[in-house]
């Protein structure tokens, strides 16, 4: 397979450089690639998902892959298109993210193939580089007028935060890694989301310049989230790839309930289905319940990539548990509630044991007050464990506390709460 046409024609890839030559080291064997990532965050995001399934390809196809975990360079914080300039992360902090980026790349992209994946830290490399040594060999490769031209340094020094020495030294960093991995590891390209062109542009040129060699490095695509703005480690609504962060449920139900108009996107960017049965998912628009049959295939098969085989099953249970009629909450296991407390449906603790129905309504805000609750109750709108109930003095029983520990209520078909009973 041409892997790199294959990605152009998934969308995969939004710019390349020297594609030329990339094709050509292609032909003549396998090659080295790598990809960076700044441990600010514990957790890999959405916003990753498509760059590990491109580096997926890659090793698949025998090609070795170069993680390098930014152990120096998160310290420095890169400031691309950023309105304001990150917070300083603390070392032990870093020291922690670190680890754990460690353990979720390496279990997405594990292989018995030859072992053919590196992850690096590049504060290995870093802490013996002798300053003056640095600016004098690496930093005269670097004009400032041309980094100043960029677009969000630009934006940075026209606004009222500015950009700092720190900042602006990222792109030095970055080009540097590059080098290093040539000189040491063979890598030829470097591969990063678009918001990456120019410092993939500032290994490249620094290569070429000190080594004499043509290099190659392309982007993906930005994953944006619903209101135009990119998935980052901070805000709200961030999808995590870490099951403690993110549950499969919520991963999973995120993908089942996206816009109609990213399903076929995502399909070639999240997951490894051929392009050829993707197309003719489009073109066929089958549809079950209302819903695109590309949409579920799109859910399932990258919350199997992410949470493997468990994770999916459990997502798909504790959906059809909640949402299919006559199906039964007592297949749902303790792990599937704690996923449920955890982020799936809002949750209320209880510690009163003579509270009744028509009170759990209000304090749910599955009623504005007891007069609706009980309005609600007698028309056969309520259920307990997916069991109706129309008693709205109902006292709850020891039978109803599933596991010792959770009662299930819905109003109407979309409308739950879980109710943790404190022991």
């Amino acid at each position: 397979m041409d892997i790199v046409q294959e990605l152009k024609d998934r969308g995969i890839i939004k710019h390349i450089i020297n594609d030329n030559v990339l094709q050509e080291k292609m032909k003549h064997g396998f090659i080295s690639l790598y990809c960076g990532f700044d441990p600010t965050s514990d957790s890999l995001h959405l916003g990753h998902l498509a760059l590990l399934v491109c580096l997926k390809y890659f090793q698949l196809a025998g090609h070795k892959v170069v993680i390098v975990i930014g152990g120096a360079t998160s310290v420095i914080g890169d400031p691309s298109f950023r309105s304001q300039k990150r917070k300083l992360q603390d070392l032990e902090k870093i020291k922690f993210y670190i680890k754990k980026l460690k353990l979720q790349i390496s279990k997405f992209l594990s292989s018995n193939l030859n072992n053919n994946i590196i992850i690096l830290n590049n504060f290995s490399w870093f802490k013996k580089i002798n300053l003056i040594k640095f600016l004098k060999f690496i930093g005269k490769h670097f004009s400032v007028k041309n980094m100043i031209n960029k677009y969000f340094i630009k934006f940075r020094l026209n606004n009222d935060f500015g950009i700092t020495f720190t900042e602006f030294s990222y792109t030095l960093l970055q080009g540097y890694d590059f080098l290093h991995l040539n000189k040491y590891y063979n890598v030829i390209l470097q591969i990063g989301g678009s918001d990456q062109w120019n410092n993939i542009i500032a290994g490249i040129n620094l290569i070429k310049d000190i080594y004499h060699k043509l290099v190659t490095g392309f982007t993906l695509p930005l994953i944006l989230k619903s209101d135009g703005t990119k998935y980052s480690k901070t805000g709200c609504g961030v999808i995590w790839l870490d099951p403690k962060k993110t549950s499969p449920y919520k991963f999973y139900q995120f993908l089942i309930n996206i816009n109609d108009i990213y399903i076929y996107k995502y399909l070639k960017l999240f997951t490894l289905i051929s392009l050829k049965t993707i197309l003719f998912l489009e073109r066929r628009n089958i549809k079950i319940n209302n819903v695109p049959l590309a949409k579920y295939i799109l859910a399932k098969y990258a919350t199997l990539m992410v949470h493997g085989s468990s994770g999916f099953a459990s997502a798909r249970r504790i959906t059809n548990s909640l949402f299919k009629q006559n199906n039964k909450i007592d297949l749902l296991t303790i792990k599937d509630f704690k996923q449920l407390s955890q982020d799936g449906i809002p949750s209320i603790k209880i510690s009163n044991e003579q509270i009744n129905l028509q009170q759990v309504l209000v304090l749910a805000n599955l009623a504005k007050s007891y007069k609706e609750a009980r309005i609600i109750i007698k028309s056969n709108s309520v259920k307990v464990n997916n069991i109706k109930n129309n008693i709205p003095n109902y006292v709850f029983i020891e039978q109803d506390k599933l596991y010792n520990s959770y009662t299930l209520i819905c109003r109407g078909r979309k409308n739950f709460c879980l109710l943790i009973w404190n022991k």
